[in-house]
């Protein structure tokens, strides 16, 4: 029996995220939970759905999410980045469309790592004259 799949892989900050999209009714496994059980916060479920229904695929498609790293925040980002990936793997024609809501670019923002001789990356300790 031959399945259809597409693949994307999405990333934010340090969450990787793997997204396999294969042709169904709308369901969302995130590691294996239920997409409701996973991401608490209905900030983050609006960011996971908002390619599909850009799209206006979010009926046709069941997804099945791995994601690992980061905050919950940063892997809904992963999970948004790699559904638009696996949505063009799909249809070529729907790039422009998430290329212009910025669906397809990777955010490269990341935390500035921490300098040696200061509590922070950019924190001084404070200054004494005597």
């Amino acid at each position: 029996m031959n399945k259809v799949q597409y693949y994307g892989t999405g990333r934010r900050k340090t969450a990787v995220a793997r997204v396999f999209l294969r042709p169904g009714n709308g369901k969302i496994f995130v590691n294996r939970l239920a997409f409701d059980e996973y991401f608490k916060t209905n900030t983050q479920r609006v960011m996971v759905r908002q390619p599909l229904l850009l799209t206006e695929n979010l009926s046709k498609f069941d997804l099945n999410v791995t994601v690992v790293g980061g905050g919950l925040m940063s892997q809904a980002g992963a999970v948004r980045h790699g559904i638009a990936r696996a949505l063009t793997d799909f249809n070529n024609e729907l790039r422009l469309k998430l290329k212009q809501a910025k669906y397809l670019t990777r955010d490269p923002r990341k935390k500035e790592r921490k300098k040696y001789g200061q509590p922070g990356a950019r924190r001084r300790f404070q200054f004494s004259k005597r």
